[in-house]
């Protein structure tokens, strides 16, 4: 993309028109804003007039939901179907001790209400999905995606581009962070930075492989500032481009992206498990899934010599150190992807997978009944079942 494409895609008008007046409260707290001529009264006051849904309270939600309630958007909704636990508090900073067991939504309209009671906040305590996405987004002028899965990922970029909304996205890994706009009558989607899918399994979770804290909050603030700029049309989004931020080496880079003409174009919703290659079909675990007692009883045989079989984990070592279902070996799902696991797994083997509660040891279960192994099954629990029914003394994670 040349330098006048680029410019052209990212002069963009506000998505939002102004408010009334502001009340004298209200340039009281939001003064330091006004006073900016780029954002001036009209820029707050489209500020307070906007409505803004939000996908996910975790680890990017959390200081998003923060900065717009801050900086005076009228209007939040937050979607998210999960409850507050202690692993969480390492990076979603949006919720505290006495939140674990609670409602990320309730916890996350407790601590937006605390900031700024001015906010209207409208909780969606449902998980996005082909079903629920365009009447959701219908009620809102902008998205912010804080979602930690290519599934919403996609999901979320056909429904803005079917109802013609810009959205701002984000994701997190480890020490790396990116972020960018996608508003498809104005320039590109996710769709033309991945026009496919990543294999099942092939990129770990934040879950699985781990994010440095800290940085959901860097990746998190210059969501909220694309989003205010998108709001208030002031200066240069990041509509085409990528901004790439890597913790480790504190340094910022950005790439260009372009609609791709050749692209196939949006036209509804799909079946994005499906799409994403992360749905093992409603049978799967009916007929090769263990629950960890069964499992927990054949341990208990194979100590006595009565059976035979390989209990394999397809974590991460670092994931491995912090618990693991005692007997068990570490072979993680990498290794199965690149081929490099099978030399060491005869055919006609009993095998039993776990990972961390399921989806990837399912995923390697699939794999391999695919290279003939038919004598391998998995915990569809996995070892957060384990913990909690067979030995709560271990800790989760």
């Amino acid at each position: 993309m040349n330098a006048a494409a680029a410019a052209s895609v990212t002069e963009l008008p506000p998505v939002v028109e102004p408010a009334a007046d502001l009340t004298a409260a209200e340039v009281e707290r939001y003064s330091r804003h006004i006073i900016i001529p780029e954002i001036g009264a009209i820029g707050q006051r489209r500020l307070k007039n906007a409505r803004v849904l939000v996908v996910g309270a975790g680890g990017l939600g959390s200081p998003v939901l923060l900065y717009l309630a801050a900086a005076g958007v009228g209007t939040l909704g937050i979607i998210d179907d999960d409850i507050v636990d202690l692993s969480n508090l390492q990076r979603q900073v949006i919720h505290g001790v006495t939140d674990v067991g609670r409602s990320k939504l309730e916890s996350a309209r407790s601590a937006v209400a605390e900031l700024n009671p001015l906010v209207d906040v409208r909780l969606h305590h449902a998980r996005l999905d082909s079903a629920n996405a365009l009447a959701l987004f219908a009620d809102y002028d902008l998205i912010v995606d804080g979602s930690d899965n290519f599934a919403t990922r996609y999901l979320v970029n056909d429904a803005a581009a079917l109802l013609g909304k810009p959205y701002v996205w984000g994701s997190i890994y480890r020490f790396d962070g990116q972020v960018s706009v996608f508003w498809e009558k104005h320039g590109p989607t996710y769709r033309d930075l991945y026009p496919d899918a990543p294999p099942a399994g092939s990129v770990p979770s934040c879950g699985e492989g781990g994010v440095f804290g800290m940085l959901c909050g860097a990746v998190g603030a210059m969501m909220v500032s694309e989003a205010v700029k998108l709001i208030t049309g002031v200066g240069r989004t990041l509509l085409g481009r990528v901004l790439l931020f890597n913790a480790l080496t504190a340094s910022w880079r950005e790439v260009q992206i372009a609609s791709d003409p050749a692209g196939t174009p949006i036209t509804e919703l799909v079946d994005y498990e499906l799409f994403c290659g992360t749905s093992p079909g409603p049978d799967a675990d009916a007929e090769h899934g263990l629950t960890v007692r069964e499992l927990a009883a054949l341990l208990d045989a194979r100590a006595r010599g009565e059976r035979d079989f390989d209990l394999i984990d397809v974590r991460e070592p670092g994931e491995h150190e912090i618990v693991r279902i005692p007997g068990s070996r570490l072979i993680p799902q990498g290794r199965f992807v690149a081929g490099e696991a099978l030399s060491n797994l005869p055919l006609d083997r009993d095998i039993v997978l776990y990972c961390k509660a399921g989806a990837r040891s399912a995923e390697v279960l699939a794999d391999l009944r695919r290279q003939g192994y038919s004598q391998v099954k998995h915990v569809p629990g996995g070892v957060l079942a384990w913990v909690k029914e067979i030995d709560p003394s271990l800790p989760l994670y």
